[in-house]
């Protein structure tokens, strides 16, 4: 058997520890899959960079649009109020912000149909007409006895004739209305003033010259028929 000479050994030891070669294409190979994985991890930040953008911008606009309704709503509320009665149309402008509390009931009463078919059911000449479904007599002969007696106090522009008000009442089922058709000196002290009548004169006056019997009530029917709100007249 052939002896290997060491020097032989020692060469053919060396060959098996070198390094391994790798090959331009392995090389080539790697580099391509470490850009595609920086590229998806710039695509995936962006990604989610531009939904939160997104998100932050709904929630702004949605509070800018619940901002606007608010507004809307504020300066939308209906200025005017049309009574169609049976002698014709009363235009009557709501004192928004002088009673707010007031026009707001007002408005309410009027989309649920509170004044729909409403009777005048006193008439005091030279004083005031009032509408509503209570039949008491006190209160309108109260008022006339007053009346008289404070005749000469000095009266203010809210005390003017054709002035429509209610009286001072937490229950809404007592809402009714009374028209000014004289300046009435102790108005404060009965009503809540919430409009005044801009057209319509004509048929407040026509309404109270109707007879009345001794208790201020008319003796034929004369009364709402219903009530449209408006912005603008």
């Amino acid at each position: 058997m052939a002896r290997i000479k060491p020097q032989a050994l020692l060469v053919q030891s060396k060959r098996k520890k070198g390094p391994t070669r790798v090959s331009a294409a392995t090389i080539v190979m790697c580099n391509l899959i470490v850009v595609v994985i920086v590229l998806s991890l710039v695509a995936t930040y962006r990604h989610w960079s531009h939904r939160s953008n997104e998100q932050v911008g709904s929630d702004l606009s949605t509070f800018e649009d619940t901002d606007a309704f608010v507004v809307s709503k504020k300066f939308d509320l209906p200025g005017h109020a049309v009574l169609n009665t049976s002698k014709g149309y009363i235009i009557v402008e709501l004192f928004k912000d002088g009673s707010p509390e007031t026009v707001d009931k007002f408005i309410d009463l009027c989309q649920k149909g509170h004044f729909k078919g409403m009777p005048f059911h006193h008439v005091i000449k030279n004083y005031v007409i009032q509408a509503g479904h209570s039949q008491g007599h006190a209160a309108a002969e109260d008022w006339t006895s007053k009346g008289k007696i404070r005749g000469q106090l000095t009266t203010s522009p809210k005390h003017e004739a054709f002035m429509i008000g209610t009286v001072k009442s937490k229950d809404s089922k007592e809402f009714e209305l009374y028209v000014t058709t004289a300046p009435i000196p102790d108005l404060n002290d009965k009503l809540i003033v919430f409009g005044r009548v801009i057209k319509g004169e004509d048929v407040v006056q026509e309404i109270e010259e109707v007879d009345t019997d001794e208790h201020y009530q008319p003796k034929s029917p004369v009364g709402i028929i219903n009530v449209m709100l408006k912005q603008e007249v």
